[in-house]
């Protein structure tokens, strides 16, 4: 066999040079079969060695017939079966080679999508704590959603991942966006549901928040991070190219930092797998997709209770006061990420910014006044004397005559 070189050269001279076969063989002292072969490989001659076979050949035909049945089945109990009793690590690489062809194929699908299809939906943990107030630092959760056409992002930090503050924090980006995507999608976050029994469910709150919106929420299954990986790879692009460099004084600062960096770079760089801007794509995907309804959905946090003497309602860990008015009465609480509010008979009884931090009480001065308010009339009412009122006091001897006692007077008959 001829070295690399030496295949060049012959081609050189017979194609460059025009010099014939017979001359190349006597000027290289190589056979004219050798340069006949030369010229006619269209590629460099290498050098393979003949295998020298291998133990598990001879029971390659087992091991086939083992994996064509059940493809997964392990190595270990492949041996027994056919009663190797040799090294097993040659017998592992075998059953390596060979597994595949009999496994079934999974392959990465390559999606396409229509304008107003679908928008991935996920929350995103930032490594970095964010001051929320009451000198605590918190890592926030980031709701983030990339529409499918078009690959707008949007991104909002929420106070957690509690259903109320997560349908809340996605209304606050669709109302931004001005419509909503036919499908949704997400994975298996509690807030939305699970699968059970091999088939989705979702929450309560997620089929009312749907419902309202008329659109379609897709569960993913457990395990398939690529099908959703429009968002997953959004995820570590924030995280790489937003958060580097920056510092924050509490979530709204954050929020403020994220929505420019959205619009003046995540939304107009070039996209290489749609070959033009986000922005460019984002009218078209809009028109295509859900208006709004008429009436917002109910998101954030609403219960109704009976006041308690202590006159506050607790939202997320955190007590709200409530005017001291409304104790003994039945009232609405409802809360988004920005603010607190309790009505009782149509009427606000208290309203509160939102406490981001954990485990506090939030007091108005005003109700705080109107309750001690209250305490001093009660206190003053229980400790009034009572009046001093003239009774007429009778004789006893009126009970004696009444009861016909004697008393020494004669028996009354």
């Amino acid at each position: 066999m001829i070295k690399v070189e030496d295949w060049a050269e012959i081609r050189r001279l017979h194609r460059a040079e025009q010099i014939p076969i017979k001359a190349i063989a006597r000027r290289l002292g190589i056979s004219k079969n050798t340069v006949k072969r030369a010229l006619a490989a269209d590629e460099p001659p290498t050098y393979r060695r003949a295998g020298g076979g291998s133990i598990v050949d001879a029971v390659e035909p087992q091991i086939r017939a083992l994996l064509a049945e059940f493809p997964e089945m392990p190595t270990t109990v492949i041996s027994e079966r056919i009663g190797w009793q040799r090294s097993m690590t040659v017998l592992k690489d075998r059953v390596r080679q060979l597994r595949p062809l009999y496994r079934p194929v999974d392959p990465a699908s390559r999606t396409t999508y229509q304008p107003g299809e679908l928008a991935q939906c996920d929350l995103w943990f930032p490594p970095v704590k964010v001051p929320v107030g009451a000198g605590q630092q918190a890592g926030l959760p980031v709701l983030v959603m990339v529409m499918g056409y078009s690959r707008w992002l949007m991104a909002r930090m929420i106070p957690s991942r509690a259903g109320g503050d997560l349908f809340a924090g996605m209304w606050m980006l669709l109302r931004m966006l001005g419509a909503t995507p036919k499908t949704l999608v997400w994975d298996n976050e509690s807030a939305i549901g699970q699968w059970r029994g091999g088939r989705p469910q979702l929450t309560t709150e997620a089929s009312t928040f749907r419902g309202t919106l008329g659109v379609q929420i897709v569960q993913c299954r457990p395990g398939d991070p690529e099908a959703k990986g429009l968002v997953e790879r959004a995820n570590g692009y924030l995280e790489t190219s937003f958060l580097p460099g920056r510092s924050f004084t509490d979530p709204d600062d954050f929020n403020t930092q994220l929505e420019g960096w959205l619009g003046h770079r995540a939304n107009t760089r070039h996209h290489r797998r749609i070959e033009c801007r986000p922005a460019d794509r984002l009218v078209t995907d809009r028109a295509a997709m859900v208006a709004l309804p008429p009436v917002a959905p109910v998101v954030g946090w609403r219960s109704s209770t009976r006041l308690a003497r202590d006159h506050y309602v607790r939202i997320a860990s955190n007590d709200y006061s409530v005017h001291p008015s409304a104790i003994g009465r039945l009232v609405e609480v409802v809360a988004d990420v920005q603010q607190v509010r309790v009505t009782c008979g149509g009427q606000s009884v208290a309203a509160h910014p939102r406490c981001w931090a954990a485990h506090q009480t939030i007091t108005d001065p005003a109700h705080a006044q109107a309750a001690a308010a209250m305490r001093r009339a009660r206190l003053q009412l229980a400790t009034t004397p009572a009046a001093d009122t003239p009774v007429q006091q009778r004789p006893l001897s009126d009970y004696d005559t009444a009861l016909g006692i004697d008393t020494g007077q004669g028996v009354v008959a």
